[in-house]
């Protein structure tokens, strides 16, 4: 067998290992959602390609409802559920887009959504949860009260639990983003997703290599909430006793259904520092002109990062999808790291 067909293959055997999701739910998701999202677009840009020694295509969830890809999996999770269940509402915990489009997906299917959120969340994704009709209840800035409080919400109102990543119906529905990119752009070499607790990453994995089995996936995450790099090095889910990033959406840690994913699937996790994701974020704004929120723009920092550009064994990347996550920018915050940075 030549080693072309043995990669193959052995990607192949991958996906067929019991995961959460696969190209099916995926597929499945895409009908479901379908008359709710929006498509969104691909842009390029001649000067980034000229700094960056590639061909960039950027997939733009900055456009989708609720400013983030996160309104794909919310609205899967949501409309996938029977009525008997639905009438009660969904619950939730999330620092901010998980809650937004958990909130509007709820909206359109005309039930309750309660959104547990921790007091340190954006102010510009906590309007976004009031603004779509979710019911806020705040939180300490801990994984163990949102996940205690999700729980007292849940036993209180009958309400059905959906967690932000660690779900297969929220990974389904992020891996319509796959879908649609490589129909967009079918020559793609590779597609840098940010990590955190790999729903997205998880979903756009199992499409793409479901659909292209020798296309890379990399995974782009800040150094000061570099979980998923430590996990993928030690072999199993490692957790941080703190994290300090300015990616704000960045912050969770692997579950045990996008673990084995991200085991299996996720080519190399590149990790990137502070100052490299602000200067993406500034190009975003500057070259591509997109409001695109810290966890959104490092996937730009990742390609931009030397550990990419000065690795060999990724020169044949040279058609490179990135995924702009996420728009939804507290402004203040924004303001203050650019003028940190200088």
């Amino acid at each position: 067998m030549e080693a072309a067909e043995f990669a193959t293959e052995l990607e192949s055997s991958k996906l067929r290992t019991n995961y959460a999701a696969d190209i099916s739910s995926i597929q499945e998701a895409r009908d479901r959602i379908g008359p709710y999202i929006d498509k969104t677009p691909v842009l390029s840009s001649s000067s980034l390609n000229i700094i960056a020694r590639r061909t960039l295509f950027f997939k733009c969830e900055i456009f989708q409802k609720g400013g983030a890809f996160k309104f794909r999996g919310a609205c899967n999770a949501v409309f996938s559920l029977p009525v008997d269940l639905a009438d009660k509402g969904v619950v939730t915990h999330s620092s901010g887009n998980h809650a937004a489009a958990l909130a509007l997906a709820a909206k359109l299917r005309g039930i309750p959504a309660y959104i547990v959120i921790p007091q340190n969340a954006p102010i510009c994704k906590v309007e976004n949860v009031k603004r779509y009709g979710g019911q806020v209840i705040v939180c300490e800035p801990t994984m163990q009260s949102r996940e205690s409080v999700s729980a007292k919400v849940k036993e209180e109102t009958g309400a059905v639990l959906i967690h932000p990543f660690n779900d297969g119906r929220i990974i389904s529905g992020q891996g319509t983003i796959s879908l649609e990119l490589l129909e967009q752009v079918p020559q793609l070499d590779a597609i840098v997703v940010p990590i955190s607790g790999g729903g997205l990453i998880s979903g756009v994995a199992l499409a793409a290599k479901a659909l292209k089995p020798n296309i890379l996936i990399f995974a782009a995450e800040p150094k000061g909430a570099d979980d998923a790099a430590r996990s993928k090095a030690a072999g199993h889910i490692v957790t941080l006793t703190e994290t300090k990033t300015v990616a704000d959406g960045l912050k969770a840690y692997l579950g045990d259904l996008t673990w084995p994913i991200v085991r299996d699937l996720v080519d190399e996790i590149i990790v990137v520092e502070e100052g490299e994701i602000i200067e993406a974020m500034k190009m975003c704004y500057e070259i591509l002109k997109l409001a695109v929120e810290p966890s959104g723009a490092i996937g730009l920092a990742a390609i931009l990062s030397h550990q990419f550009q000065d690795n060999l064994r990724w020169s044949h990347c040279q058609n490179i999808g990135i995924v702009l996550s996420g728009g939804n920018v507290d402004l203040s915050v924004l303001w203050e790291s650019f003028q940190k940075a200088h």
